[in-house]
């Protein structure tokens, strides 16, 4: 049993404004089959996605809270005029620079337009096969801790584990990675953003999400009331859901 990460879900006061940003951003389309609006690759509604992590944005009452996101995305880029480029047409789209104390970097971070931090990485040769989305990184006290966890939890590869970073990536080896990286600050908010799991056919969505409490996962409730996900914390209280199968 395992189950594989199918969505980047980000909350948002305007679910559509939001949802239509990151699919011009990433060069995707926006669809709004209900409530929330679903990002994923150009050429029609295909859900999960065999190779990308689509982005789910949900509808939400309260706005971003000041504190910067413990989990965001890195965009890739192939050249430093890609960067360039990059930057401008997404400041152009409404994007706009962040300062969260990075000083003198490589990378461009910039706030989508409901504030959500993002980074658009210089030139990387490990992202160069992974599609728009780089990676999704996630600010933790103990990538080691992490590690253990999400490699457990999901079907995803472990490729590298140390004191200040940990790297996961679909053993299909496509599509973005999952990096958990050390920081000093603790989690004070809820997850802006956070991962949607997917069992795969045939499993047992009851049976997965009871593996994942005795890994360390916590059930958590946000008034989500009788719904068929399951809302859970891992084991430095990030927000994740694990859907069921339609």
């Amino acid at each position: 049993m395992a189950l594989r990460p199918v969505m980047v879900n980000i909350k948002a006061l305007d679910a559509p404004a939001v949802g239509r940003f990151w699919a011009e951003a990433l060069g995707w389309s926006a669809y709004s089959p209900g409530v929330t609006t679903y990002v994923g690759p150009a050429g029609g509604l295909v859900w999960p996605d065999p190779v990308a992590l689509g982005i789910d944005v949900v509808p939400v009452p309260e706005p971003k809270a000041t504190t910067k996101n413990r989990v965001h995305l890195d965009l890739a880029t192939t050249s430093a005029a890609h960067q360039a480029e990059l930057v401008e047409r997404l400041e152009a789209l409404g994007a706009t620079l962040a300062d969260v104390g990075q000083g003198a970097v490589p990378w461009t971070v910039l706030a989508d337009p409901e504030g959500n931090e993002f980074c658009v990485l210089e030139p990387r040769e490990i992202y160069r096969d992974t599609g728009p989305i780089a990676a999704v990184a996630v600010d933790c006290a103990d990538p080691r801790a992490m590690a253990r966890f999400w490699d457990a939890a999901t079907d995803w590869t472990l490729h590298e584990v140390a004191d200040d970073h940990a790297v996961l990536r679909s053993a299909k080896g496509v599509g973005p990675y999952l990096e958990f990286l050390r920081v000093p600050d603790v989690k004070t908010v809820p997850d802006r953003v956070h991962l949607d799991l997917l069992p795969y056919p045939g499993d047992d969505k009851a049976a997965e999400v009871a593996r994942l409490r005795t890994l360390g996962a916590t059930d958590l409730d946000l008034g989500q009331g009788d719904v068929p996900w399951t809302c859970l914390t891992d084991p430095e209280n990030h927000e994740f859901c694990v859907l069921a199968l339609s």
